[in-house]
């Protein structure tokens, strides 16, 4: 029989270990959020592109728009049809492809087969922030446009000619 403190250290491992792999972030626990290390295998495995969601925790747009963001059953709806990812702070991926347009917070990027798609941005917003949203309408806007010009057959523009 384990005494009172062995079973107090035992909860709270279990506790640490719960908050630790919660990759919500806050952003909405009812998604199916994936680590960005594991985010591009599961894209192949499922042929579904990935939203790449990167903020700061203490950015106060990124605080604005995360519990609109959660609260919104239309993304939640919309999410499974994309392996979802949010990174912040530190594990933000430093490579500059996931930078197109500079390194401001909050940006939302699609990715399809390891190509950001340049093409999918908030149309409504700053065209010097293309990937800052603001709104979970326009996150859906995008999220909807992606499966379009997936479902199309056109992932992504390329910059090459």
């Amino acid at each position: 029989m384990l005494s009172a403190s062995s079973c107090s250290i035992f909860l709270l491992s279990c506790v640490s270990i719960s908050l630790g792999s919660d990759l919500s972030n806050g952003w909405g626990e009812h998604i199916d959020w994936q680590k960005f290390d594991d985010a591009f295998k599961i894209a192949e495995e499922e042929n579904k592109p990935v939203m790449l969601l990167i903020h700061k925790s203490w950015c106060g747009a990124c605080k604005n728009l995360k519990p609109k963001f959660a609260e919104s059953e239309e993304i939640a709806t919309l999410s499974k049809n994309f392996v979802m990812v949010n990174v912040m702070d530190d594990d933000e991926p430093e490579d500059a492809k996931y930078k197109p347009d500079g390194g401001y917070i909050p940006r939302i990027l699609f990715i399809d087969h390891g190509d950001v798609m340049k093409d999918l941005y908030n149309e409504s917003g700053n065209p010097k922030y293309k990937y800052y949203y603001h709104s979970p309408d326009h996150i859906m806007s995008s999220m909807e446009r992606a499966l379009k010009q997936l479902e199309e057959g056109f992932s992504h523009v390329s910059d090459e000619l």
